[in-house]
């Protein structure tokens, strides 16, 4: 069984920054793509960013580019999003996913495996 939690949200002024983590347990984590996906209040839930099993391609939804990064430390099973420039519509809670394979999608519906959540919320 495969398990992914997620921790680092919380509460962050607009301008601030953030880091969310994501730790992978049950399987080799090497083994998979991950991504990162978000959904706020009343809206569908959007692809954020992925990075291949290696971390050496990574995508992003184009509005995001500039300000989100996502990595992956594959010796600590984790994967990470940094998020500087937060702005309010940012807010949100944050979903990692895990696909097995070499390249990730952006796709939700192809992920294997999804973490809880960890809410971000930034305020203006």
């Amino acid at each position: 069984q495969v398990q992914l939690v997620e921790s680092g949200g919380g509460l962050v002024q607009a301008g601030g920054s953030l880091r969310v983590s994501c730790q992978v347990s049950g399987r080799t984590f090497s083994s998979y793509a991950m991504g990162w996906f978000r959904q706020a209040p009343g809206k569908e839930r959007e692809f954020v960013a992925a990075i291949s099993r290696s971390g050496g391609s990574t995508y992003y939804r184009n509005s995001l580019k500039g300000r989100f990064t996502i990595s992956r430390d594959n010796a600590k099973n984790t994967v990470y999003l940094q998020m500087n420039s937060l702005k309010p519509e940012d807010t949100a809670v944050y979903y990692c996913a895990a696909k097995l394979g070499v390249e990730p999608t952006t796709t939700s519906d192809l992920y294997d495996y999804w973490g809880q959540g960890t809410q971000v919320t930034v305020s203006s």
